[in-house]
């Protein structure tokens, strides 16, 4: 599928254009075409089409068949980590020193350091506190041995100069010893392979060689005869100087250990983008260190995250597309930012903090109004984007037999069809037709197609809606949804539930429904016969204009309930 600007900025914070909940094709569509024509006009922010839900069988006919790319989904704009302002602290390597990893905490004001690979691969991490107890408890002289320290870490540490030998690539297999005493007690003391701090004498030098000392470190810069280096050189022992004494020498030695030694390697605790605010901070409060890991959308280390970080959280910035009704929004919507509305329903209880733009209009579409709006601001419309908004306004219309169709919503779908170059007719039919295919689905997922939440004065009920080219499919669809209808209005809290079975050659809809006084309703607002728990309402094909207003209305003069 080819990949289109508006999913390819890599900005945490880009302003999400999404649709409503259960989304029908003009939610998609409407979120895609709108995202563009923000991005062309506003190049200054981000903008990226959302979802707020799984896609239903015709939209995913209309994405496959023009070739555009889907949606992320965002079932909940609550705060996540990807809203605060992460720390992009540099991964670092297992075989970084104690020293340098604690050089590294103090100059960046960091209490835990991520160890990466070469791939970012979050390896492991180490706090201060870790750096502090490997100090404290140093005094095991194997303590380079078992950390599989390199020569170079040694030196950096140290600060030395190798006078003798080539420490690439090497590791430290023996103790650390302190050359003191005379001959015969270092004798004694060294074994083959050892790191052996010496001063200036060179009777302990000597000493040191000749009983095969891995290494000698000469403290205070001290002098090495020629003879004594080359002597080192033929035994294999090399030779470091460094500009400290033999006691401050000894005493920083171990801190040449790699951290991945002393790192902490199992169950980490770590966040991902998607990681909600909420969970953070409890993952905070357990523990005690400050900084803790951030991995991107591929896993890969990203940076990390404070308590403070949390602190400064930045909203997700919403633009509302087919929808303005709390209940159809996405999870969350009270903790996010809505910027904008472009809508064609009524409008409903959803409340903002601030001001926003807010286009409604009483067409059969919202493709209907962001074409208008590419008009109106020059943009051209390329042949993907047409073909989304044509399949948007077909189904919203059900290919201009509605009653919420205008004239206008039919002249830009013809429009609209000439620049995505298809025949209208044949292509509408072929979209309805792979839209009715029900093989395979459950009821659930039937019922979820296109199902809406809306709110009339005390009174909680759903609405949802399948359109359908032929009997066959429709008559399937109602016996598999019909006996699930109970179970989702018990499982939602509501009061109805109502599923209408469009026709749309013959236009017409069957309606189901479930709840006490749900027939009541439909009986004495359509003056139609109710027949266990189903309708005929000829003529009715728009759940917008025909079905929820005059539903609404009954609600409000029933006294029956």
């Amino acid at each position: 599928m080819p990949k289109n600007s508006d999913f390819s900025r890599p900005n945490f914070h880009a302003v999400k254009v999404i649709g409503h909940r259960n989304p029908d094709t003009d939610s998609i569509c409407a979120a895609i075409s709108y995202t563009r024509l923000k991005n062309a006009i506003d190049p200054d922010r981000s903008y990226k089409p959302c979802r707020a839900g799984q896609l239903n069988r015709e939209t995913t006919f209309v994405l496959d068949y023009f070739g555009a790319q889907l949606p992320q989904l965002y079932t909940d704009v609550s705060p996540q980590v990807r809203d605060v302002d992460i720390r992009l602290a540099e991964g670092v390597d297992g075989g970084l020193s104690l020293r340098e990893a604690w050089t590294r905490m103090r100059d960046q004001n960091l209490d835990t350091l991520c160890v990466i690979d070469g791939e970012k691969n979050l390896k492991g991490l180490i706090t201060v506190k870790d750096v502090a107890t490997a100090n404290m408890d140093g005094i095991d002289p194997y303590i380079l041995a078992k950390a599989e320290t390199t020569y170079d870490n040694l030196i950096d540490t140290i600060d030395g100069t190798v006078l003798v030998g080539d420490p690439t690539g090497k590791r430290i297999e023996g103790r650390i010893i302190i050359g003191a005493g005379n001959s015969e007690m270092m004798e004694r003391a060294i074994k083959k392979g050892d790191v052996v701090i010496v001063s200036n004498r060179s009777e302990s030098q000597l000493t040191a060689i000749e009983m095969e000392a891995g290494c000698i470190v000469v403290g205070a810069d001290s002098k090495v005869s020629k003879t004594l280096r080359m002597l080192a050189e033929e035994n294999d022992c090399m030779i470091i100087s460094t500009p400290l004494n033999t006691y401050a020498t000894g005493q920083i030695m171990p801190q040449a250990a790699p951290i991945s030694y002393y790192m902490k390697k199992d169950d980490l605790m770590t966040f991902t983008l998607n990681t909600s605010v909420e969970a953070a901070t409890k993952i905070m409060g357990s523990v005690r260190h400050r900084y803790f890991p951030v991995l991107g959308d591929d896993g890969k280390y990203l940076g990390v995250v404070s308590r403070r970080n949390l602190l400064n959280l930045h909203k997700k910035q919403l633009i509302l597309v087919d929808h303005n009704e709390k209940s159809q929004a996405a999870e969350g919507l009270e903790d996010a930012e809505v910027l904008e509305i472009i809508d064609h329903h009524r409008i409903g209880s959803l409340e903002t903090d601030n001001p926003v733009y807010f286009r409604n209009m009483p067409v059969g579409c919202t493709c209907t109004i962001i074409y208008q709006m590419y008009q109106e601001n020059d943009i051209a419309i390329d042949k993907q984007t047409a073909g989304l908004m044509l399949s948007a306004i077909l189904s919203d219309t059900l290919m201009f037999r509605s009653p919420t169709c205008t004239p206008l919503d039919e002249r830009v779908a013809r429009k609209l069809a000439v620049i995505a170059g298809v025949e209208l007719e044949a292509y509408a039919d072929e979209m309805f037709e792979h839209g009715g295919d029900i093989s395979g689905e459950t009821a659930e997922q039937i019922f979820g197609t296109d199902y809406k939440v809306f709110n009339s004065g005390r009174f909680h009920f759903g609405v949802g809606q399948g359109s359908y080219m032929s009997e066959k499919n429709r008559k399937a669809a109602e016996a598999l949804v019909g006996p699930y209808l109970e179970t989702a209005r018990e499982k939602q809290g509501l009061d109805f539930v109502y599923y209408l079975f469009t026709d749309v050659r013959g236009a017409s809809s069957e309606v189901l429904m479930a709840g006490k006084g749900a027939e009541i309703l439909v009986a004495h607002g359509f003056d139609a016969e109710v027949k266990d728990g189903v309708a005929e309402l000829p003529g009715v094909v728009s759940r917008k204009k025909q079905f929820i207003p005059k539903l609404i209305d009954t609600m409000k003069h029933e006294t029956d309930l």
